[in-house]
């Protein structure tokens, strides 16, 4: 079975990882994760710092990885690293690392996309997360719905067209006056909240839409944070902001659930999909997770979320795709760069008619 390394520089974690089997059966032997803790100074990830972090990180964290695995370098059949999409700095630490690494251990290096990662990272402790199944991907960059027909083959059905649900979360969580990252911090203070209080529309759901409208899966939360934004003005100037701070915090939340329940909802009935694999640091939100299973998983769908050390960046994840990549035979050139934004390999677009059909673009 091959042995695979993984590396993962795309934001403010440093990680590596072994993994070895094959890719529906990928078998996780070691995880290190370093995370910068610095970011949280600025209130968001700072990438000329994340990128001197990863520097002295890499190394140390490549060797305990090894080190956790038993595994020398020369027993690797490959090296898969990140290489987009990301902060291009921090990205640019990984993949010189992975090519002088793999130059001078003999080894060959297989690029990865982050993305990918993500549709993997369940996998690797749950067997039944293999496609075909919808998938959203929710972290503090991205935000997308794929129909996942097998590895490699991804059809993108929606994508938010400004913000991602993450940043999101981060940015009403700074309106609140919580920390970073708020995701978490948001969650618990939104438990102490009132449900009926604050109601905030549910961004591009319409009940009269159809699988023919170009809004029919994409998001939007850029609307939506500036509804949290007047509510939290006005609660300020009327002095009550402490006791309505959960409740605001609790109508953010339900209106992000909502929404991506209700797209991914769509997905579901269109395709026909009886799995729901959930993908990035949003998928670990409790709130997210019970009302997939209850509107969702009460059809008989199954709905597969990843731990939190696998729902956020990991070399793991990286790891696994690898797997897939490295049994494809796809092998990085020495040229191999950095790439901010790049779509994920074998992913396609679709256009939807009226009727439900669907076709390739």
């Amino acid at each position: 079975m091959p042995l695979i390394l993984g590396i993962e520089t795309s934001c403010d974690e440093t990680s590596a990882a072994v993994v070895d089997g094959e890719a529906d059966s990928p078998n996780m032997r070691s995880l290190v994760i370093l995370s910068q803790d610095v970011h949280r100074l600025f209130g968001g990830v700072v990438p000329e710092i994340a990128s001197r972090a990863h520097l002295v990180g890499i190394g140390p964290s490549v060797q305990a990885a090894l080190d956790e695995a038993d595994t020398k370098l020369h027993e690797l059949d490959a090296i898969a690293v990140t290489h987009a999409p990301g902060l291009v700095g921090a990205l640019l630490v990984g993949t010189s690392y992975a090519k002088a690494l793999g130059l001078a251990a003999g080894v060959p290096v297989v690029p990865v996309h982050h993305m990918e990662g993500h549709l993997f990272a369940t996998l690797l402790e749950d067997s039944n997360a293999t496609p075909p199944f919808t998938a959203l991907l929710v972290s503090g960059g991205h935000t997308l719905i794929i129909d996942v027909v097998a590895w490699g083959e991804y059809r993108l059905l929606g994508q938010t067209r400004d913000d991602a649900a993450g940043e999101a979360f981060d940015k009403v969580a700074k309106l609140l006056g919580l920390p970073y990252p708020g995701g978490r911090p948001l969650e618990i203070l939104a438990e102490t909240g009132d449900p009926s209080r604050f109601r905030f529309a549910r961004p591009m759901v319409r009940s009269n839409s159809t699988a023919g409208d170009a809004d029919y899966f994409d998001l939007s939360f850029s609307g939506l944070k500036t509804a949290i934004l007047i509510a939290v003005r006005d609660a300020e100037n009327a002095g009550t902001i402490d006791e309505l701070r959960g409740s605001i915090a609790r109508g953010f939340q339900d209106a992000i659930v909502d929404t991506l329940v209700t797209k991914v909802e769509r997905a579901v009935r269109l395709y026909g999909r009886s799995r729901v694999v959930l993908g990035g640091g949003v998928a670990c939100n409790t709130e997210l997770q019970r009302e997939m299973q209850r509107r969702i998983g009460v059809r008989g769908v199954t709905i597969h979320s990843p731990p939190p050390r696998l729902a956020t960046d990991n070399a793991a994840m990286i790891a696994a795709a690898g797997l897939f990549r490295f049994g494809l035979g796809e092998r990085a050139p020495l040229s191999l760069t950095a790439q901010a934004s790049l779509p994920i390999p074998g992913m396609f677009s679709v256009t939807t008619t009226h009727d439900g059909a669907a076709s390739k673009l």
